[in-house]
């Protein structure tokens, strides 16, 4: 049996119960750009690294807001997510409307791995070769939720996604006890270590590569790129931490496209 000759379909399963289209479209997700994710009690902040397809070109956003209580980091094909967004702003506007509140974290984050799923059983459609991080704060306090191709969704305290994010999923995992009771600046200063270890190469973690996205109780979704973020970048030098050269694990190089 050859691999190809069940993964010219996404509704075709493999003898041994794969799904390989979708497989693809998570393997998608690992090429983009690194975007990692955590809360305390009283904030959620999302933090990712920005590609540029060239010197001369500006970098993609990676971190978009959807509503004044919620934002969302992307790995992925950038294509898919802001088709992914903008159907998140209509609907977190559509139950602005109709309840006179903000929509849910938690039914968002699940109608929308519905939408991710209803492309893994339609022949005629691809998944989606995106994964979004969500953080928000609403009425149930802060939430960070992840979502991938397939239709899965978790909520977690702290996740990273995207190339090279194992060095930054293991800095989360060894440090999560303790963001609880953060302040809004040092979860921010968090955020940023656990960026650093997902630049590649000899390359540093800088006000045009980085991007971070906060929001919090009585604070709306804001975003700090440029010179907002210099002065956290200039902590971290401080500390010794920027440099984002140190791998803890060798990846696959993502030069199959620029995502």
């Amino acid at each position: 049996m050859f691999r190809n000759m069940y993964d010219t379909d996404v509704t075709v399963w493999s003898p041994e119960g794969r799904l390989l289209q979708v497989e693809y479209a998570m393997e998608s997700v690992k090429q983009g750009s690194a975007c990692i994710a955590l809360r305390s009690s009283t904030h959620s902040v999302i933090g990712a690294l920005k590609r540029s397809v060239s010197e001369l070109s500006s970098h993609q956003q990676k971190i978009l807001e959807i509503d004044d209580h919620l934002g969302i980091g992307i790995a992925g094909l950038t294509a898919d997510a802001r088709t992914l967004a903008k159907w998140m702003r209509n609907e977190c506007l559509n139950h602005k409307y109709v309840y006179g509140t903000a929509m849910p974290t938690g039914r968002l984050a699940t109608d929308l791995a519905d939408r991710h799923q209803r492309t893994t059983q339609t022949y005629v459609r691809r998944p989606y070769g995106v994964g979004l991080l969500l953080a928000s704060f609403d009425k149930n306090g802060p939430h960070v939720y992840q979502t991938c191709p397939s239709g899965n969704v978790y909520e977690c305290y702290a996740t990273a996604i995207g190339a090279r994010s194992q060095s930054g999923r293991t800095y989360l995992e060894k440090h999560h006890e303790g963001f609880d009771g953060c302040e809004r600046d040092e979860l921010i200063m968090h955020a940023l270590r656990a960026l650093v270890g997902c630049v590649s190469g000899d390359a540093e973690l800088t006000s045009e590569n980085g991007s971070i996205g906060v929001v919090g109780k009585d604070e709306k979704f804001t975003l700090i790129e440029h010179a907002e973020l210099q002065p956290y970048l200039d902590r971290l030098e401080l500390e010794g931490g920027n440099n984002g050269g140190d791998d803890e694990e060798e990846e696959k190089e993502e030069d199959a496209m620029e995502t």
